[in-house]
């Protein structure tokens, strides 16, 4: 593996992890969006709570992408950071889709994974509060 091979697949990684915290950003003003139009609309009810909780799941899923590519971009960082490493290391650089692969989760730990990214601050804002909002209305006014 030459480290101009490893530089180039973290640039490329780096540019995509990037792109995904735009997107979960866009899914969170979704959700914010979601509510409001209930709201302006007079249509709160548990559809739209249903709705909001998918859009929280859907972040959670986008954001355990994200990790995935996070780990590759701390393995790459080591590497590029030792250049001992390099020679000592059997492995091939751009090989994000075979290694994880290998140590894909079955489903129940895919849905672990997602559930776990979920309760993550930086995810379940401002989905939490959301929710609490919509859900606290909805049992005030039955």
């Amino acid at each position: 593996m030459t480290t101009s091979n490893i530089a180039s697949e973290w640039s490329l990684l780096q540019n995509q992890f990037d792109s995904y915290e735009n997107y979960s950003l866009l899914i969170k003003l979704s959700s914010i969006g979601v509510l409001a139009t209930a709201y302006f609309t007079n249509h709160l009810s548990v559809f739209v709570l249903l709705l909001l909780l998918i859009i929280w799941l859907q972040d959670a899923i986008w954001k355990t992408f994200q990790a995935r590519i996070d780990a590759r971009l701390l393995q790459l960082e080591g590497y590029l950071s030792n250049e001992n490493a390099l020679e000592n290391h059997d492995g091939i650089a751009f090989q994000f889709n075979s290694l994880y692969a290998q140590n894909r989760p079955g489903s129940i730990g895919l849905l672990k994974e997602y559930l776990g990214q979920s309760l993550r601050p930086t995810v379940a804002f401002p989905h939490i509060v959301l929710v609490t909002i919509l859900a606290l209305h909805l049992l005030l006014i039955n």
